[in-house]
């Protein structure tokens, strides 16, 4: 599968490094095949990084016409318009099928391509607001860490591009190959809340945060289990109000979202490891019946657990 990064002028060489290391490195799993990655210059000449040094491309923008990804690793300025040339090479190569991925400020790039109009989509946090104003046919979730809406992915900022890399692995290769390259990165496969989270003050780590870590390690551990917001609270000593409060403070994210979305992972997981029956993933993951099983997992991954074991297991 061939990626196509996009270089240009004023580029952060941190934000570029990013699909360079998750795409760049052969680090397929056994026998699996692995991205073929070509960094593409987006404007002509010897490029400079906003660290005030320069790079050398070897490819140009026409190397994106073959490209299976086309990452835009974030823009220098969100209030510029991209040149022509690199716009005319995304809505190409969005119209024959590509994923186009903008992260961080890349996807403002994207929303002159026009490629975002009437889809949902992210980018850094304090620049949210300024997309939503200037594009006011974008859906802008400045909550989130990714957003993929009809082959056009947005991530937030700096290191949720890592983020969304990791997602792409997991969409095209599978949780095992993206877990064992987040193990690697020393990384998290999967970070839990989202960049709402790091929009204020971070919160203190004390001891009832640990308490709190250690009890999502359990909650993880027990999905087949009956897990009522109250049960749960008792275990920490808490009230349901003060554990509300406390467990959206430290996550990001509702108690019942977040116990959802364990259950939705765990279940990915069996459809793609194992030969059970939908039922009794159901059963395993804490689900209760199949029916309820479908319904929010095909909410949340937008295809049905029957799917998603031919694509992941074929």
């Amino acid at each position: 599968m061939h990626v196509s990064v996009i270089a240009f002028n004023g580029i952060s060489p941190f934000h570029l490094s990013v699909p360079c290391l998750v795409f760049g490195k052969d680090r397929r799993v056994g026998d699996s095949p692995w991205f073929e990655l070509t960094v593409c210059a987006g404007e002509s000449g010897v490029l400079m990084t906003n660290a005030g040094f320069a790079i050398q491309c070897d490819h140009a923008l026409d190397q994106v016409d073959g490209a299976d990804i086309v990452v835009v690793p974030s823009w220098r300025d969100a209030s510029a318009a991209p040149p022509e040339q690199i716009l005319e090479a995304l809505k190409a190569a969005h119209a024959r099928g590509a994923l186009v991925v903008g992260l961080c400020l890349g996807a403002f790039v994207l929303a002159h391509a026009g490629l975002l109009n009437g889809k949902r989509a992210t980018t850094h946090w304090a620049w949210a607001a300024q997309l939503a104003q200037d594009f006011p046919h974008i859906d802008v979730d400045a909550k989130v860490l990714y957003v993929e809406e009809e082959q056009v992915l947005t991530s937030a900022g700096v290191a949720a591009g890592l983020d969304c890399c990791i997602h792409i692995v997991r969409r095209v290769y599978g949780r095992e190959t993206a877990n064992t390259l987040a193990r690697r990165l020393v990384v998290s496969p999967h970070r839990e809340g989202g960049q709402a989270q790091f929009i204020t003050q971070p919160v203190p780590q004390g001891a009832s945060d640990r308490r709190l870590s250690q009890l999502l390690d359990w909650l993880r551990a027990n999905l087949g289990e009956p897990l009522s917001i109250d049960h749960v609270a008792q275990r920490l000593a808490m009230s349901r109000r003060s554990f509300t409060r406390h467990f959206k403070r430290v996550t990001g994210s509702t108690f019942g979202k977040w116990i959802t979305n364990e259950r939705i992972k765990a279940a990915q997981q069996h459809l793609e490891t194992t030969q059970d029956s939908v039922e009794k993933i159901a059963t395993a993951c804490g689900f209760g019946t199949s029916l309820s099983l479908r319904q929010h997992f095909s909410a949340v991954v937008g295809v049905s657990p029957t799917s998603y074991r031919k694509t992941y297991q074929r």
